[in-house]
């Protein structure tokens, strides 16, 4: 799996500042219901929180997958988001997060949802690949490098992509 395959350019941002965790889940939750008519904005919010009051989504080095299976949600969906101020994401290093990739989840794909969460989480665990995404200065830039990614499979197996 590549990760253009839950990912487009019009779910790849470069923003200033998210304010907060939850100012940050609550727009993107918008986004997503004003991209996909049959998600509803207020349920997508509600399952990002409720699975982040289970423990933060955060993965060190500055960097969140926040996640939830959702009603009406047709195929796994992701977004990319870079800030270009950190926030506070309750991280259990206590570092602040400038990078996060929200993930969505048809609410019958359980082992799905377990399976692609595990993938972006080794990749977003490399810090190379990190790095590389930082240096992104608008969108479209995230998005290219974002999809410039090796395979996922290969990462998550530790399998050496150079």
């Amino acid at each position: 799996m590549k990760i253009d395959k839950i990912l487009t350019t019009n779910r790849t941002f470069v923003i200033p500042e998210g304010k907060s965790k939850k100012r940050l889940l609550e727009n993107a939750s918008q986004q997503f219901a004003g991209m996909f008519p049959e998600l509803d904005s207020t349920d997508l919010f509600e399952g990002l929180i409720a699975r982040e009051r289970l423990g933060s989504t955060t993965i060190g080095n500055g960097v969140a997958i926040p996640h939830c299976r959702i009603r009406h949600c047709r195929e796994i969906l992701g977004m990319l988001i870079l800030l270009e101020d950190d926030i506070d994401f309750d991280a259990i290093d206590d570092e602040n997060v400038n990078l996060l990739f929200i993930l969505l989840v048809p609410m019958e794909s359980t082992h799905e949802h377990l399976e692609t969460l595990a993938r972006l989480s080794n990749l977003f665990g490399d810090a190379d690949y990190c790095s590389l995404l930082r240096s992104a200065t608008d969108s479209e830039e995230l998005f290219k490098l974002a999809t410039k990614c090796p395979d996922i499979d290969k990462i998550s197996r530790g399998v050496s992509t150079n």
